[in-house]
C-alpha cells in the first residue's frame, strides 16, 4: 500500500511538471509566432496568437499543430492601386492543420477563416468623395457611409442643385474573392432635377480592392455593421512563415 501510495504520488507529480513544461513551451511559441508574423507582415504592433489544443509538445512532435487563433489590429491592407492602402481595424482568423519545418522557418495552414472589420470612414475612401461633373454643370460627390439598417449601407451623397444631401439604400457584396462592391438599390426622386442611371451611378456606385491579406487569405461575405463592414475571410495552404 505505501509502494503505491509513493507510485501516486510521483505519478501526479511528474504530470505537474509536464503540464508545466507544456505550458511553458506553448506560450513561447506563441510569442515566437506572433514576433515572426509582425515581421512578415510589417504590423505597428504585435499580433495576439493563440496556440489550441492540449498536449502542444504531441503536436510538435508530430510536426502539425491542431488549432492556432491570430488576432492582428490596425492591418494595412493593399488597394490594388499604387501605394494605396486601406485599414482594416480588426483581422481575426482560425488556421487549422499548421504544419512547420523542422527549424520552425516556415508553417503553412491548411485551412483558414475568420472575420475583418474596416470602418465606413475606410470605405468611403474608395467612393467618389471628390466632385464629379455631371450634365448641366452639377456636381455631386459621396459625403458619408453608414448602417442602413436590414442589411444594407447608407450612401449620402451631396448634389450641387440640391439643398440637402440625397441618401441611399445600397447592397454590399464581395465580387472575385478580393473586392468589396456597392450598389444603389434604386435612384432616388430628385424634384426638379433628373439624373440618367449611369450618371447617378457613377456617383453612389463604387468597388474597394482588399488585397495583400496575411498568407493570401480572401474576402468571402461582407455585411454591414454599426461601425463599419463586417467581411468573412477564408483560405487554403495559408502560410503564416516563411
Amino acid at each position: 500500500m505505501r509502494a503505491l501510495r509513493i507510485l501516486l504520488i510521483t505519478a501526479v507529480i511528474l504530470g505537474g511538471l509536464f503540464v508545466a513544461a507544456d505550458r511553458l513551451a506553448v506560450h513561447f511559441a506563441e510569442g515566437e509566432v506572433a514576433d515572426r508574423l509582425k515581421t512578415q507582415e510589417g504590423l505597428t504592433t504585435t499580433p495576439s496568437v493563440d496556440i489550441k489544443g492540449f498536449p502542444f509538445l504531441t503536436q510538435v512532435a508530430g510536426g502539425e499543430l491542431d488549432d492556432v487563433q491570430v488576432g492582428m489590429k490596425d492591418y494595412a491592407a493593399d488597394t490594388g492601386t499604387s501605394g494605396g492602402t486601406i485599414r482594416i481595424d480588426d483581422l481575426d482568423a482560425a488556421m487549422k492543420g499548421v504544419a512547420f519545418s523542422g527549424d520552425y522557418s516556415s508553417a503553412t495552414a491548411s485551412t483558414a477563416s475568420g472575420t475583418a472589420v474596416i470602418a465606413y470612414d475606410q470605405l468611403l475612401k474608395a467612393a467618389k468623395s471628390q466632385e464629379t461633373q455631371l450634365p448641366l454643370g452639377i456636381t455631386a460627390r459621396v459625403v458619408g457611409l453608414s448602417d442602413g439598417g436590414n442589411g444594407k449601407i447608407k450612401v449620402d451623397i451631396d448634389i450641387s442643385a440640391l439643398k440637402e444631401p440625397v441618401s441611399v439604400l445600397s447592397t454590399v457584396s464581395v465580387v472575385d474573392g478580393n473586392t468589396v462592391r456597392v450598389h444603389a438599390d434604386s435612384i432616388p426622386s430628385f424634384g426638379s432635377v433628373t439624373l440618367a442611371d449611369t450618371d447617378f451611378r457613377s456617383i453612389a456606385d463604387f468597388d474597394q480592392k482588399i488585397e495583400g491579406l496575411p498568407g493570401g487569405i480572401g474576402l468571402d461575405k461582407v455585411v454591414p455593421g454599426k461601425n463599419g463592414v463586417e467581411i468573412a475571410v477564408k483560405g487554403s495552404n495559408v502560410k503564416l512563415a516563411g
